[in-house]
This record gives C-alpha cells, structure tokens and sequence, in this order.
C-alpha cells in the first residue's frame, strides 16, 4: 500500500522556506523531501523551514543531501566526481554528513538519501571496498542521530546495487528508487529494476525519461507519462512486492515544475487506484 505522495523541494526552485512552502501547496501537496543542504549551510535558515513548513501544514517526510564538488555536466564529469568515491572531496562529505544528520534529527527527519557514486559492478575492484567503508561510515553517523540512509539507483544496474545492499544490510542502508534514473544513465529496465531490488526499497522517486541513442550521453528527463516507464507495471510491482514505500515526484527540468508535479501527482493517484481495484 502507498503510504504518502510527496514533492522534491529542489525540483519547485525554492528561493526561501517561504516560497518552497507556498511552492509545495501549489502543487495540491502536503508532504516534502527537504534538500537539507541549503538548509544546513544557512541559504535556508532552519528557523524558518520550521516556521513556514509548521504552518503550512506541511509534513517532512524525508532529506536529501548533495555531496561536495559533484559536476553533472556529462556522465563523465559525474563518474569522476560524484559521491563519496573522490578522496579530495571525501572530508568534506564527512562532515557534512555528520551536520545533516543533526539538522535531521532537529527537524524529525528518520530518513535522509543521497548518491554513493559509481558503485563498481566487479567485486574484485579494490576501489569497491573503499567504497564501501566509507558508506559505513556515513551510516554509522546518520544512525547516531536515529537517522536511517537510502541510496539513490541509477549510476549502476540493479544487480550491482543488490551486491551493494547486501554487503551493507548490518549496517540498515536502503535504495531510494529512481525509475528515471535507470533510463537517463541506460542502467537497465526500470520494472524489472524495481522487482530485484524490492526487500530493499524505502523510498521511491516518481520522475520519467526518455532513453539516448548515443552511448555515454545523457537520456533527457520528461514530465511522467511522457516517457519510457511503464508505470502500470511500475505501480503492479509495487503493489504485487508488497513495497509499502513513500512516492517523492521529482522534476528536474522544465518550466512548468509545479504544473508537472500536480499532474504526477494525478497519475499517481489513478494508478494507485486501478491497483486498489484490481
């Protein structure tokens, strides 16, 4: 059963805690997954996320943090620079990890996702147990603040993720699933995606795609129901895997983000119920 729909507060451009809650009710929306990082280093006062989210009514179901010097220009640039695989970045990232999961518990936050990086799909890689150690180790911090961590899929395939999943299961890290992101970074179906890594799912993004016709180039992200996910499928796997997990619309491009987040929401709501009454 779905448990609760909400928005990405960076997919609404929020300029203040203000504007992301009048920017969350515009969307029909009542729940967020909070960016905690502008949060965190003071764009966003954390005074006022409470003040304007209290009152709007509106619930935190989630943080998301963005690790340091990560280059989203081209798969390349985001291979070399993207989660906590760099060493130069790698302190920073750190101790980052250890504000974000005081800010998370300040603001009732259990759940907070982000990207490992590259994760290497052979486990004779030595860079792999590198990795490893050090998601235990943000893992451990989250956990000293009752704070639980998800993994965002995308950057491998679904086998290499569960490889991942289970050499961290001790230490109670999850997969936030991003059936778009299999498509934008041609890392498999994003179905059959969804059922392998199923007993590990605790959040799930709802955002579309359109594959590329050029290897290593970027798919290009379009408003849900427009793109290569088949979310009939997508909401009977949920339903069938018996995958209990909140739905956060993402939209990272556009000029419409509100608009497309209200009609996600829509479609979530109709699937929803077609698998209600099947």
């Amino acid at each position: 059963m779905i448990a609760r729909i909400g928005v990405c507060s960076w997919s609404l451009l929020p300029a203040t805690a203000k504007d992301l809650a009048q920017r969350v009710q515009g969307t029909g929306l009542d729940a967020v997954q909070l960016a905690l990082d502008p949060v965190r280093t003071g764009a966003m006062p954390v005074d006022e996320v409470e003040m304007y989210i209290g009152a709007g009514g509106i619930r935190l179901l989630s943080g998301m943090m963005a690790m340091a010097g990560e280059d989203y220009t081209t798969l390349d640039s985001i291979r070399r620079t993207g989660g906590v695989v760099p060493d130069a970045t790698w302190p920073a990232n750190l101790e980052g990890a250890r504000q974000n999961a005081h800010l998370a518990k300040r603001l009732g936050i259990t759940l907070v996702t982000f990207h490992a990086g590259f994760v290497p799909h052979h486990a004779e890689d030595n860079s792999r147990d590198k990795l490893i150690d050090r998601l235990k180790r943000i893992a451990d911090v989250f956990a000293a603040s009752d704070v639980q961590i998800a993994l965002e899929t995308g950057q491998e395939n679904a086998g290499t993720m569960l490889a991942l999943m289970e050499s961290l299961v001790t230490h109670h890290v999850g997969v936030n699933f991003d059936p778009a992101n299999m498509i934008l970074y041609g890392m498999g179906d994003p179905v059959s995606s969804l059922d392998i890594l199923a007993p590990f799912v605790r959040q799930l993004h709802v955002k579309d795609a359109i594959s590329s016709n050029a290897p290593d180039a970027w798919g290009v992200e379009v408003p849900v129901g427009v793109g290569e996910v088949d979310w009939p499928s997508f909401f009977d796997t949920i339903t069938r895997r018996g995958i209990g997990a909140d739905l956060i619309i993402e939209r990272e491009a556009g000029d419409r983000r509100v608009e497309d987040v209200r009609a996600a929401a829509e479609r979530v709501r109709r699937e929803h119920a077609e698998q209600m009454r099947g």
